[in-house]
């Protein structure tokens, strides 16, 4: 895990050094073992490492044996080890043990093709001199970040777009198009970032720069997708099992490639114990597990953690976050996330990340296991709504209709029967995108945002389809019988490629590696092409996944529910936090920008207040929101950064309290 940054100047100047140097110094926290940088005609080359694989000898930049071509990479190669005796049988001499200086062998043999070779996380340049050409790819799944721009005839490329930032004559603008997806969504399922003029090379694609061509321009293909076809022959239940049993086990068996200490971030849910009781199995001493929870008693999944952790003689940490360090956290947070935080996850995440370094180098996560496996009851209810909508519609006349969905907005009723009534086809229109989306994901739906933008915003983007996006993913010839896996084909096209973002910035900032052994390319070909009914079965999700787990882990965690990452931000923000929430939502330097309308503001604050669930998610992500207007838009990133000495900000004390256990054997 490294970060790595890049300026290409397409008229063939040198690039000036105190650019490169300024980029290279913001990613210091993502590898504060080593640095290089590399001056090669128009082309400089940054990197900074967090050394895990070969300590001694994978410095970089990297070059082949003539140094005529050169690599930054920021990533692991699971397989790296496998493609070396074939590369030496072709010529190609190694000078190290790291894994980078394979894909520089298989760029001299295979060209742009190389990444077909790769198993594992990546985001990569090459820079090949003679042909005066610049490769650059991101993994399948999006596990890396890679972040560009071109501006002045320049080309630059960063690991956080922050770096992108150092660039002369460069200022953060905001992408006010990018507002709707954003308010709605929280994520952008397009290139596209909440910046103007800085994009994302989207997972499965390559770039490439040639300067000998005419008017050299970036030039995006992809190089992998996803088939999500049913198999014509489908295998018998055990015969999957004892496939997926094999695979999973191997995947998680290459992840474990380290010549540093290893750890596992373990929630007591269903895809991470799963990961834990594996790697456990594989590894003679007793390996380290990291958990984070509350001591509100309803938000906590601690209790879970510490069993597995017990059931599996693991080396079991924990931190307990309170109010007061999750609010203070948020600047230096969303400064390492470039982005507002659109989930309140993030912040638990940074602070496991922060305990599990003081222990180890590089932690194992159960990310991706719900989008491969249906583990979300969006995808249940879904199914439900796109099944049950269109007979209910064509049965039920119109009037009774209408009165249902009335009686549901009334509010009258047991609460707990009004939330689930209002998830279904009785409450939403026939109509998938806010069946889908409105329903599961939107903090302000695209009907709603006339009333949260001002009407000289409005008017601006009223061309704009916040869904158009994610719905580029979506069949738009109909499911063919195939439902859930285009349902699970489109977020992990969009919405898992924010998590990952939100995995790898989390963790980078507390220069700590995380890999993601589910979102290993073959596990995730192998489940797309799963029948339904070993993914979803008796109303639950992830019915393969817990039948192969079934010996390995306690029945209480096989059989419970997903929560993932559960935090108080609606009792926070409501009691200890609403001062705080309210000051920087009415204190007028929101209302300057123009953007927001300030009644709507005050509308979401009063049903917030209330007990209103949807206003409190809006209120979240107009305070992210605001906050990073402030740290990157206003330059108010002092209260934000890191200070040089201590890595601390003003806003994020160093305190974290952590209780340490070694659970004896069940």
């Amino acid at each position: 895990m490294c970060g790595i940054c890049g300026i290409l100047d397409l008229r063939g100047d040198r690039p000036p050094d105190e650019e490169l140097e300024a980029m290279s110094r913001v990613l210091r926290h993502r590898g504060p073992d080593d640095r290089g940088r590399l001056f090669s005609g128009p082309l400089a080359l940054g990197f900074r490492r967090l050394s895990i694989v070969d300590l001694s000898r994978g410095h970089q930049p990297m070059c082949n044996e003539d140094r005529s071509i050169w690599i930054v990479f920021n990533g692991e190669i699971y397989n790296h080890a496998e493609l070396r005796p074939d590369l030496q049988r072709r010529g190609h001499r190694f000078t190290s043990n790291s894994d980078t200086e394979a894909i520089v062998h298989l760029y001299e043999e295979f060209g742009d093709d190389c990444v077909g070779h790769l198993r594992g996380m990546f985001a990569f340049a090459i820079w090949d001199a003679p042909r005066r050409r610049l490769l650059c790819a991101r993994d399948r799944l999006g596990i890396k970040p890679f972040y560009y721009t071109m501006t002045d005839d320049r080309f630059a490329f960063a690991s956080e777009m922050k770096a992108l930032f150092e660039l002369r004559d460069f200022q953060p603008r905001l992408n006010r198009t990018a507002l709707p997806e954003f308010f709605a969504l929280g994520y952008f399922s397009a290139h596209e970032t909440l910046y103007e003029n800085v994009y994302k090379l989207l997972p499965g694609h390559r770039l490439c720069l040639d300067l000998a061509a005419e008017n050299a321009q970036p030039q995006i293909t992809q190089y992998w997708d996803l088939d999500i076809s049913l198999p014509e022959h489908p295998l018998s239940e055990s015969d999957y099992v004892a496939h997926f049993r094999d695979l999973f086990t191997d995947t998680v068996r290459a992840h474990l490639m380290s010549d540093v200490p290893l750890g596992v971030f373990l929630s007591g849910g269903l895809d991470s114990s799963s990961i834990a009781a594996v790697m456990a199995s594989l590894r003679k001493e007793p390996i380290e597990t990291f958990s984070v929870g509350y001591s509100e008693s309803e938000y906590s999944e601690l209790p879970y953690a510490r069993a597995v952790a017990k059931h599996i003689h693991a080396e079991y940490n924990e931190v307990v976050l309170g109010p007061e360090d999750f609010f203070a956290s948020l600047p230096q947070l969303i400064w390492h996330e470039d982005e507002p935080l659109v989930w309140p996850s993030s912040v638990a995440l940074f602070f496991v990340s922060r305990l599990a370094s003081e222990k180890v180098k590089v932690v194992l996560t159960g990310e991706g296991g719900d989008e491969l496996f249906a583990g979300y009851l969006k995808y249940r209810v879904a199914l439900w709504n796109l099944r049950g909508g269109p007979l209910y519609r064509r049965f039920v006349p119109s009037f009774i209709q209408q009165a249902v969905r009335k009686a549901l907005a009334s509010g009258f009723g047991p609460d707990w029967a009004l939330r689930k009534l209002r998830h279904s086809f009785l409450y939403h229109p026939d109509n998938f995108e806010r069946i889908y989306f409105d329903n599961f994901y939107a903090a302000c739906p695209q009907h709603e945002q006339p009333l949260l933008f001002t009407r000289a915003l409005n008017d601006e983007l009223t061309d704009i389809n916040a869904y158009a996006n994610s719905m580029q993913y979506f069949p738009a010839n109909g499911l063919n019988g195939n439902a859930l896996n285009a349902l699970l084909y489109m977020d992990m096209k969009t919405y898992l490629v924010e998590l990952l973002m939100k995995q790898d910035q989390m963790s980078m900032a507390a220069s700590i590696e995380s890999r993601v052994p589910f979102l290993d390319h073959k596990v995730v070909e192998f489940a797309a092409n799963l029948p339904q009914r070993f993914k979803l079965r008796f109303s639950s999700g992830k019915y393969l996944l817990r039948k192969a787990m079934a010996r390995r882990l306690p029945p209480a965690v096989l059989r419970r529910n997903k929560k993932g990452f559960p935090t108080p931000i609606r009792p926070w923000l409501r009691n200890q936090l609403f001062e705080k929430l309210n000051s920087v939502l009415t204190d007028g330097r929101m209302a300057e920008r123009q953007l927001i309308e300030p009644s709507y503001v005050q509308h979401l604050l009063k049903a917030h207040r209330q007990g209103v669930c949807s206003a409190t998610e809006g209120c979240w992500r107009l305070l992210n929101f605001e906050l990073w207007c402030r740290i990157f838009l206003d330059r108010d990133s002092d209260a934000a950064k890191p200070h040089p000495a201590s890595g601390q900000t003003p806003f994020c004390k160093p305190y974290v309290a952590t209780q340490r256990q070694t659970p004896p054997p069940s």
